[in-house]
């Protein structure tokens, strides 16, 4: 009969070896594993503090009805596709051309989607991936970037224009 203490021990190790595999240690003793985990986390503080910094850079400009001229991005990956969901308080004319070639571009397909483009711009799309494309798995982060180059691409030659 195994004590508590053996089921204890047990599920500690476990809990160990999941922490070695995600931060990718090499370490084989408790206490290092523990270590290595620590500097894990302190590097992913690391590159949050310099994504902070890079959005910080990127943010977008207040016009003078106290609106941000960027739309909002959100991006879910789901089992099999993505829901993506963009809004601007203002008409954004050409942006949703620009949005829809950029998911093409990833390889993604819009199943379905829901637009408004009067006086503020919102677009609602689901999708999935291209059939010939089914090893790559979206991922939120890319999506999100790819569209807010678009965003920022489209803003640029607005701006120009």
């Amino acid at each position: 009969m195994v004590s508590r203490e053996q089921k204890r021990a047990a599920v500690l190790h476990e809990k160990l070896q999941l922490l070695r595999s995600i931060t990718k240690s090499h370490a084989i003793s408790e206490s290092s594993i523990i270590v290595d985990a620590s500097k894990y986390i302190q590097e992913l503080k690391h590159k949050v503090e310099r994504l902070n910094q890079d959005m910080a850079t990127t943010v977008p400009q207040i016009n003078s009805n106290n609106k941000t001229s960027w739309p909002q991005i959100e991006v879910e990956t789901l089992e099999k596709g993505f829901l993506i969901n963009v809004y601007s308080e203002r008409s954004c004319p050409g942006l949703l051309v620009s949005i829809l070639e950029v998911l093409e571009d990833l390889g993604l397909n819009v199943l379905e989607a829901r637009v408004s483009c009067t006086d503020t711009f919102r677009l609602q799309a689901f999708g999935g991936e291209n059939e010939e494309n089914e090893e790559a798995i979206i991922n939120a982060q890319v999506v999100t970037e790819a569209v807010f180059e678009t965003i920022k691409n489209w803003s640029e030659s607005n701006e120009q224009g």
